[in-house]
């Protein structure tokens, strides 16, 4: 089937916390459907951050995958904007059929159209699938990721 990537809209929020609560992205711990979508009203105030999500147009646009791309704009490196993609997931019924692969190329496409120097991402260690998943698109490692908890 061919798969669909296009932003998402309100409607989409009960399927994308579907995929968020599958057991390798948040484990069942998800916001609720109205706090979802006071977060998702506050995407549409940012400039270039976007929410996305893979569906299957042929299957009653059935939502199999999702992710968030933020452009930013940088005043280093003489002024190219960066982008990240963050919140990357596929329905575990739907994994090993090129969704994550055609959702990552067209958050690529989408980050070379604003003009950016780099598309970066961050993933839990633990997670090895998804990294030989990123390093077979072209990804590498590249520095460190740090984070405090709050």
């Amino acid at each position: 089937m061919q798969v669909l990537i296009r932003q998402a809209t309100v409607d989409d929020l009960p399927d994308i916390l579907g995929l968020y609560a599958q057991p390798d992205m948040d484990n069942n711990k998800v916001t609720t459907i109205e706090n979802a979508k006071e977060l998702f009203e506050q995407f549409g105030r940012y400039p270039n951050y976007h929410l996305y999500v893979a569906c299957y147009p042929s299957a009653n646009n059935k939502v199999v995958g999702t992710f968030a791309l933020m452009v930013m704009h940088n005043i280093g490196h003489q002024g190219s904007p960066s982008a990240i993609v963050e919140d990357v997931v596929v329905s575990s019924s739907h994994q090993s059929q090129n969704i994550g692969s055609e959702m990552m190329a067209h958050a690529m496409g989408l980050a070379r159209q604003a003009g950016c120097y780099k598309l970066a991402l961050s993933s839990n260690q633990k997670r090895q699938r998804a990294h030989a998943f990123y390093e077979s698109l072209g990804f590498a490692k590249h520095g460190y990721s740090f984070q405090i908890n709050l």
